[in-house]
């Protein structure tokens, strides 16, 4: 795995180098914190690796902030002990320092996860993990936490496995849409209307994790829907067609949604208008038309792999 970022911009590198040092200072914070710093699987806790994946990893990133259009930094947080991929006790203050940050023009994504949970996911060749150990770039390492060596997933297993997500999720997809279009008969009432907020949360959710476990047998800790949208478009830049992004209003309108998994449920402050949510409505079952058509394909993809072995 290589470790120069020089074939990014210097912006974009000094950016990163930002990041990295705030996520670092930030464990530290939280481990030390609150008199947590006397168990001793804290005082030991440590970072062992930080690694950029994604587009800015592999150099096909997008930067059209004027169009809507701008690649995120995804960034893979290992750690020894499992207890520190805790996303609210250690990793949350730096996140949101992040997002503060005006030296930071980039969303930031992180996912954390312990060595052994990541090892584990190379031995059984999980595409994503793989991906990330062929791809990726290193910006800190502790020496001697080796990545295990990838073995590579049979054909017919992969088949099987992406197939039986298919089935399994596509159909939660539908049942969240059909309870976003009952609920929607019922637009008067602005009670109803944030259940509809909810449920499409849940639909675009539910498809994004198809998408993601069909083609790369991985799916985020995360309701972000608008993480798991880079982490999707990121595979496929074909699922872009489903959220223009190009207008404010567009924009606003996918942010209404990402509000929707907490504040549709828990804010009085939280309101969609009966047009913001049809509009919703149509861009999730544009986005399920899409993943069904990608998740078919890769699966006879994947088939035709395996019975021709």
């Amino acid at each position: 795995m290589r470790s120069d970022l020089h074939h990014l911009p210097e912006r974009q590198q000094r950016e990163l180098e930002r990041v990295r040092d705030t996520l670092l200072a930030g464990f530290e914070a939280a481990k030390n914190g609150g008199g947590g710093g006397t168990q001793e699987w804290r005082r030991g806790g440590m970072v062992l690796k930080i690694i950029l994946f994604g587009s800015y990893a592999r150099g096909d990133w997008v930067d059209e902030p004027e169009n809507g259009y701008l690649s995120d930094f995804d960034l893979l947080i290992v750690v020894n002990n499992a207890k520190m991929t805790n996303i609210a006790d250690y990793w949350w203050n730096s996140e949101d320092q992040i997002l503060r940050d005006p030296s930071i023009g980039r969303t930031v994504n992180i996912i954390v996860h312990d060595l052994h949970e990541v090892n584990d996911a190379l031995k059984r060749g999980e595409y994503f993990w793989t991906d990330i150990v062929r791809d990726g770039v290193s910006l800190y390492e502790i020496p001697g936490h080796p990545f295990a060596t990838p073995q590579p997933l049979t054909a017919r297993d992969a088949w099987a496995q992406a197939e039986g997500y298919q089935e399994r999720i596509s159909r939660s997809v539908d049942v969240w849409l059909e309870l976003a279009r009952v609920s929607l008969e019922h637009a008067d009432d602005i009670e109803w209307r944030r259940k509809a907020a909810f449920n499409l949360h849940q639909a675009v959710e539910a498809a994004y994790a198809c998408f993601l476990l069909v083609h790369t047998f991985y799916f985020p800790r995360s309701h972000n829907i608008k993480f798991l949208r880079s982490l999707a478009e990121d595979v496929d830049t074909r699922l872009v067609e489903a959220w223009p992004r190009e207008q404010r209003a567009d924009r606003r309108r996918f942010e209404l949604l990402k509000r929707a998994y907490v504040e549709a449920r828990y804010s009085d402050q939280y309101h969609a208008s009966a047009e913001d949510l049809e509009w919703l409505m149509a861009r999730a079952r544009a986005l399920r038309d899409l993943v069904a058509d990608l998740c078919q394909s890769r699966i006879a993809e994947l088939k035709s792999k395996a019975t021709t072995a």
